[in-house]
């Protein structure tokens, strides 16, 4: 068994001439966390959508836990175990945390489509929802329509509901974005303690968060990788320095 979960070679996007990724060679070590990060515009997302298959690559392949996915259709490689989440809070907000958890896990019972069962024919479910709902630190709220959760709780119900589907490999496209300080650090320790057990692939802008539970890091720019390595190395790059001078290059200190 390789070292590495997921493994791009020489993935390349291109739009009408504009190449978005370009032959990009990524290797995501199993067991770890692994960050995507770059300037506004340099691959990131492409990036994970090539990998999920919402976009198909113009040339390259991609394997995954040694299979070559790049031909799969999405649906099949979330069955494989590649479960992303999204910049933009995807919870169903008059369903109860409970529920939304139950909903993700019914995939499992193979009735996600049998409307004409009763409610109750999930309360099987429960006991798992609550598990998950633990593991997130989201079990006394249960109860609350989803709605009702600050953003930071929404972002962790998300999480919990892509641990609900059994990832092998967890995609993070940009989970602290938009939060205060009190609940980045909340989704921080999230990331890490379920990361315990999983592989993570995240896009993060944040580099205090990046910095501090971040195995390794990709750096792109304009689509190709510029960088890799630990934090420590990259953020001493004076090639990264210099992609972020003007943007974002005071993300580039040590962590808070």
């Amino acid at each position: 068994m390789s070292d590495y979960l997921l493994e791009t070679r020489d993935l390349t996007r291109e739009f009408k001439g504009f190449v978005a990724v370009n032959q990009v060679n990524l290797r995501v070590r199993r067991g770890t966390i692994h960050a995507l990060i770059g300037p506004n515009g340099a691959g990131k997302t492409t990036c994970f959508n090539l990998l999920t298959k919402f976009l198909a690559p113009s040339s390259g392949r991609i394997l995954f836990d040694g299979h070559d996915i790049t031909d799969e259709p999405p649906a099949r490689i979330a069955r494989r175990g590649v479960i992303r989440s999204f910049q933009i809070s995807a919870v169903f907000p008059h369903l109860t945390v409970l529920e939304n958890v139950r909903v993700a896990l019914q995939r499992r019972l193979g009735t996600s489509f049998h409307f004409w069962k009763s409610e109750r024919s999930l309360d099987g479910l429960n006991d798992r929802a609550i598990e998950l709902l633990r593991e997130v630190d989201l079990e006394s709220y249960a109860a609350i329509p989803a709605v009702e959760l600050s953003y930071g709780r929404k972002r962790a119900l998300e999480i919990a509901t892509t641990l609900a589907m059994d990832p092998k490999l967890m995609l993070l496209d940009e989970p602290t974005q938009g939060m205060g300080l009190e609940d980045v650090d909340r989704i921080r320790q999230l990331i890490k303690q379920v990361a315990a057990q999983r592989t993570v692939l995240m896009v993060e802008h944040n580099m205090s968060v990046v910095a501090s539970i971040a195995d390794t890091i990709t750096v792109l720019q304009r689509g190709a990788t510029l960088a890799e390595g630990p934090y420590a190395e990259v953020s001493k790059n004076p090639a990264v320095i210099e992609a972020y001078m003007g943007s974002a290059s005071v993300e580039l200190g040590a962590p808070h």
